[in-house]
């Protein structure tokens, strides 16, 4: 197999599963896209660009549609978490927001948004209430 975990690749979308998407990678190789991993819209036919995420043991493969691990995505949520701040002042979203709301809101999963978050708070960019984050008085 000539891919390894966190290759940029495109994908074209075949068709809905009951898990997400399977998609082609290649004239021989097939991946899954699966629902949780899918950040934008997606048609079937179309060519995106994509990530992959994980090669099984029995040979498939996982993908997304975001890069993979913390260097490749943090600058990006902590932007995405910083310009919502910056435009509405306060963001009610705690530990206890569920994932379907913070993927609608930001375009990112729940654990994603949750390190976004940790680093800010310990960069100091954010004070972080019970039920909402704020930027640091020093940031505003």
């Amino acid at each position: 197999m000539r891919y390894t975990t966190g290759d940029p690749i495109e994908m074209t979308i075949l068709r809905k599963t009951p898990l997400g998407y399977l998609v082609q990678i290649d004239e021989e190789t097939t991946g899954l896209l699966f629902q949780s991993d899918v950040f934008s819209p997606v048609r079937v036919g179309e060519a995106t660009d994509g990530y992959i995420k994980n090669i099984r043991e029995d040979g498939k493969i996982d993908v997304s549609q975001r890069p993979q691990g913390f260097r490749n995505t943090i600058d990006e949520d902590c932007d995405t978490l910083i310009d919502a701040l910056k435009a509405e002042q306060v963001l009610y979203f705690s530990d206890s927001s569920s994932p379907e709301a913070i993927k609608k809101r930001f375009n990112m999963s729940k654990k994603a948004f949750k390190k976004a978050v940790g680093f800010l708070y310990k960069q100091r960019v954010i004070v972080l209430q019970k039920d909402r984050i704020e930027l640091a008085p020093s940031k505003k």
